[in-house]
């Protein structure tokens, strides 16, 4: 029995247009009702998530910024790490070169020198938008993770870069096709929820994991079933070929898989 369930929000729970389906509520809250705890580890901001939760009437402890913050049911801080002082003020004062445009995201919320309302589109569900900083300004200490923002190929063309200057410094992972974010070391989805599985007395073998993106990889590995969408990065599918791949977030496949897993566990599942 899986005594945990884990899900990414962007491209697995949350539809294309980063909405919540109705059936994928419905799925939530039934699950909600059996022993196992709701948890959402995605790369969005604790204060995004904590007012989307509220929103829709759901409890679940938060893993956010990918894993630098964790947070249990009553909004306590349970864990945080932050990119090195060293390493912030390098990643704000260097020219890297690349059209990519940058962000930054620190307790009190997210921010960046660009103002773009495309950027919003993905947050219109929670309302949470950032606020235009120059981000040389901000203070060295206390950002959980940087961003950079830009078609795939130009983040790929910056990845080299950024290994180049930081080595084993950072982590990089790519939480969406256009969003390459830059981490403390070691800090990730599945290393936060170990974490946090430890505190609540689980096992990681005792949890489920969704996720689309490379920035859930280490989650789906380290848990007893990861469950990767049909919609994923072709990378993470790649990676991880021995783990199950279910349907698409347009066709609210986390509801699809766990209302097999809920009512028909004895058959063989098979995507919509």
């Amino acid at each position: 029995m899986y005594r945990l369930a884990a899900f990414d929000m962007d491209g697995t729970l949350l539809l294309p247009d980063h909405t919540l389906g109705e059936k994928t509520l419905a799925t939530l809250r039934e699950l909600a009702e059996k022993p196992v705890k709701l948890t959402f580890a995605t790369g969005r901001h604790y204060l995004e998530m904590k007012d989307i939760l509220a929103n829709i009437g759901l409890d679940g402890f938060l893993i956010t910024g990918n894993g630098t913050r964790i947070h249990d049911l009553a909004g306590h801080r349970l864990h945080a790490s932050d990119l090195s002082e060293d390493c912030a003020h390098e990643l704000l004062h260097t020219q890297w070169d690349t059209p990519a445009s940058l962000h930054v995201f620190r307790d009190d919320g997210w921010f960046t020198s660009l103002d773009d309302p495309d950027l919003l589109i993905p947050h219109q569900f929670s309302g949470f938008r950032y606020q235009l900083q120059d981000l040389r300004l901000l203070p060295d200490s206390g950002n959980s993770k940087v961003c950079f923002c830009a078609p795939h190929e130009t983040l790929l063309a910056l990845v080299p870069q950024l290994k180049e200057h930081f080595g084993p410094r950072i982590d990089l992972c790519f939480s969406a096709a256009d969003c390459l974010d830059v981490q403390p070391a070691g800090s990730n989805k599945g290393s936060a929820l170990a974490f946090l599985t430890a505190g609540l007395g689980i096992e990681m073998s005792e949890c489920m994991a969704f996720g689309d993106a490379m920035n859930d990889k280490e989650m789906l590995e380290g848990v007893g079933m990861g469950l990767i969408m049909g919609n994923a990065l072709p990378v993470l599918k790649e990676q991880s070929p021995h783990l199950q791949i279910i349907g698409h977030c347009r066709n609210q496949a986390v509801s699809h898989f766990l209302q097999h897993w809920l009512h028909t566990p004895h058959l063989t599942y098979s995507p919509e």
